[in-house]
């Protein structure tokens, strides 16, 4: 007697199908009050990175303890005269410079034209006051601004042009208008389900469910941040990778379901069988993009953790969603869910003539071909990235309708490219066996003639005498290799030199040198995370297929992949090649943080597709001990829908291209451009192949090694007995 007794997600799944009203209006009501109460207690978000411990840390915390109108978070107003020297405009400057050092959460403000200032440009029409905040700006709120505008307008009124540049940057940048990027992720998704499947609800239903588990992680994320500190990308990651894989689960479900309607299931147990299966799937993918972006803690920066930690929001209440949400949906539309149709709806398969058959019979017939094709398309990609620089997007690469890029041009054309990435010397006089100043003339020297250095200012000593203080002006910019190689000479060769024997101490610090010296960090941390994170995939492979040769493949197949997007991303961003078309103003080094980001994100997803086409690939393999029918017919089922869900993935990626943020466009062009090639290239051509190749030896695992590991279902055999396999070529063709 068949035992009809269902249990875990097919309860789940059946139960949810049952009651659709009660589960739907349980979600909108949730997003409703998290929305509200993000409203109401939200809080703001901020980069503040924590590189304690380090040379530039301590340098900075001695500057805070000894001197206080130093010691806060600074920031820049840059202004410039086209007509007139601003030295002959001097009563509106400083009635503005008296407005600026009366305003709450100033410290101090520098005067551009005390004598023998050196914030006023050769030719007297560029000047900058230099002001120190007692908090972040960015945590001032955007009233704040309103503050610097009523101080300002003096000089505005003569005709004087006044930007706000520095520390204010995150402060000034325009807040984005609406929904635009989520949006036009949205249209081309809804373009893209109507193409590949045809039917109206069924496309609908993902997109539906994938916004409300985007609203309501968005809105916990925001809560949180309340108390927790997160940084400035945080919400867009969430919604990148929310939006994402919310519709990308939804779509698994949701085609699973209609394939079982196609097979005259009823539909609370096609809700059902399809949570079972795919639902699996679901929770192991979701798992594996968790435990990779949790594996960013790694790196030993909180920050960073908290990036990955912004994003795993989407991911779990978008898994939640498409094992509980989604299954309702299903169940309130049953069999109509195909009745509106854009076309002939189609769910995995639609018989032997499908395009995808007959592809996937190619495949299986020539291997070599498709592999030796798909790793030099790979190599390819791969190229730009031997020429990686990792370093900081900074103010020069905004759109130029930005304040802080004016204000970046201003210092630029007026004192020097460098002058935008000062580097400050701190020297520790306790201890010193040497005047302050005899050592101030020996650190002068020094410095002067240093590589790469255009000016250096006066060594000063801190009123408390315990300090000794200098500016340094590189020749290059602050995202300019050269400045960060000018950042190490200081701190490994110069001022070891300028302090030796003294018994003083000196470190390299201010802003610029903070940055540095935290991509320096990331890089060296990369190889860590990667380790850990492709240790962890290649477990849950081995896992859940049994197989330490397909866990291999996988992982190996992983770093392909996401050094072809790293080279992608240097085209575009380091080399420039067509930066222009998505309003990147100038060739930028690769953000420290995004190739370990993308890293994290991209190496989870890959693993969704993974699963999903290997979960039936073994389907079959159990079926038939056929390698070749099981790659075949697994790649046929599979392959229309993981095609989809790529499209889609890449559309939502790519929408977040327009956003105001150079590192959101790139690390959305990035995600983009790895979901694409890890969807095409590598799961239909190189996975696929490699299989072929390999035969029966796909699935080989060693004896002692099956007894250690533990056993990880990916995707139950659906319910539907029915249901028959996509393919039925003859024996000889297998």
């Amino acid at each position: 007697m068949k035992n009809n007794k269902v249990h875990g997600l097919e309860r789940i799944g059946q139960s949810s199908a049952r009651n659709p009203l009660l589960v739907i209006g349980t979600w909108i009501l949730l997003l409703i009050l998290v929305v509200i109460s993000n409203k109401a207690l939200g809080g703001i978000y901020q980069d503040n990175v924590d590189i304690s411990g380090t040379q530039t840390a301590q340098g900075l915390n001695l500057l805070s303890q000894n001197d206080k109108s130093a010691a806060g978070f600074s920031g820049l107003i840059v202004i410039h005269s086209s007509k007139m020297a601003l030295t002959q405009q001097r009563a509106v400057i400083q009635t503005s410079y008296a407005n600026l050092a009366k305003l709450p959460d100033i410290l101090s403000v520098s005067d551009p034209l005390l004598p023998g200032s050196q914030t006023i440009s050769k030719d007297q029409r560029t000047a900058y006051f230099d002001i120190q905040f007692s908090k972040l700006p960015l945590s001032l709120g955007v009233k704040y601004l309103g503050n610097l505008d009523r101080a300002t307008r003096p000089m505005v009124n003569a005709g004087i042009e006044v930007e706000y540049g520095g520390g204010l940057d995150q402060l000034t940048r325009p807040i984005p208008a609406g929904l635009g990027s989520e949006g036009i992720g949205f249209l081309v998704a809804l373009l893209v389900l109507l193409v590949s499947f045809g039917s109206i609800a069924g496309t609908l239903l993902p997109l539906a469910t994938a916004l409300i588990s985007v609203g309501i992680g968005v809105s916990l994320l925001g809560i949180i941040a309340s108390v927790v500190t997160f940084g400035t990308a945080s919400p867009t990651l969430a919604i990148m990778i929310g939006l994402g894989v919310g519709i990308d689960y939804a779509l698994f479900l949701t085609t699973r379901f209609r394939q079982s309607i196609i097979n005259g299931i009823d539909p609370v147990t096609a809700a059902g069988s399809a949570a079972k299966s795919s639902g699996k799937a679901v929770l192991i993918a979701a798992t594996s993009v968790s435990i990779a972006l949790l594996g960013l803690y790694t790196s030993g920066i909180t920050f960073i953790g908290r990036l990955g930690v912004a994003a795993i929001f989407g991911v779990i209440i978008a898994a939640a969603g498409a094992i509980t949400l989604v299954p309702a949906g299903l169940g309130l539309l049953g069999r109509r869910i195909d009745r509106y149709s854009f076309r002939r709806p189609v769910a995995e398969s639609s018989g032997e003539s499908d395009g995808w058959n007959r592809y996937a019979q190619k495949v299986r017939k020539r291997p070599w071909l498709f592999l030796i094709g798909g790793l030099f398309v790979m190599g390819i990609l791969t190229v730009p990235l031997l020429s990686i620089h990792i370093g900081h997007v900074g103010d020069g690469a905004d759109p130029t309708s930005f304040t802080d890029k004016r204000a970046y041009d201003l210092m630029s054309n007026g004192f020097g490219k460098g002058t935008n990435g000062t580097l400050l010397i701190v020297v520790d006089l306790a201890g010193s066996k040497v005047p302050p100043a005899a050592l101030g003339q020996k650190m002068y020297k020094e410095l002067s003639a240093t590589t790469n250095v255009a000016k250096v200012g006066l060594p000063t000593v801190t009123p408390n005498g315990k300090l000794l203080i200098d500016n340094v002006i590189p020749n290059t910019g602050p995202q300019n290799q050269a400045t960060s190689k000018l950042f190490t000479t200081l701190v490994d060769t110069t001022m070891p030199n300028v302090v030796a024997g003294t018994g003083a101490k000196a470190y390299v610090t201010g802003g610029t040198a903070a940055q540095i010296q935290f991509d320096q960090i990331l890089a060296s941390r990369l190889p860590i995370i990667i380790a850990v994170v492709v240790l962890a995939a290649f477990l849950i492979i081995m896992a859940s297929f049994r197989s330490i040769v397909i866990a291999v493949k996988a992982a190996l197949l992983n770093l392909i992949s996401i050094g072809a997007a790293y080279g992608v991303i240097v085209a575009i961003f380091q080399w420039g090649w067509g930066r222009g078309w998505i309003g990147v103003s100038e060739n930028v080094p690769i953000e420290s943080y995004v190739p370990m980001m993308m890293f994290a994100i991209v190496f989870g997803l890959s693993m969704d597709y993974e699963i999903f086409l290997l979960s039936r690939v073994k389907e079959y393999w159990d079926e038939t001990r056929n390698n070749g029918y099981a790659v075949a017919a697994g790649l046929a089922s599979t392959a229309r829908v993981i095609t989809a869900a790529a499209l889609i993935m890449v559309s939502v990626f790519s929408a977040f291209v327009t956003s105001n943020q150079v590192v959101i466009k790139m690390l959305a062009l990035g995600l983009a451009a790895s979901v694409l090639i890890d969807a095409t290239v590598v799961r239909l051509l190189l996975v696929p192949a490699i299989m072929s190749i390999l035969g029966e030896k796909s699935w080989y695992m060693p004896r002692w090694l099956e007894r250690l590991v533990p056993h990880i279902e990916a995707e139950n055999k659906p319910v539907d007995s029915q249901e028959k396999s996509p393919t039925h070529w003859p024996e000889d063709a297998i």
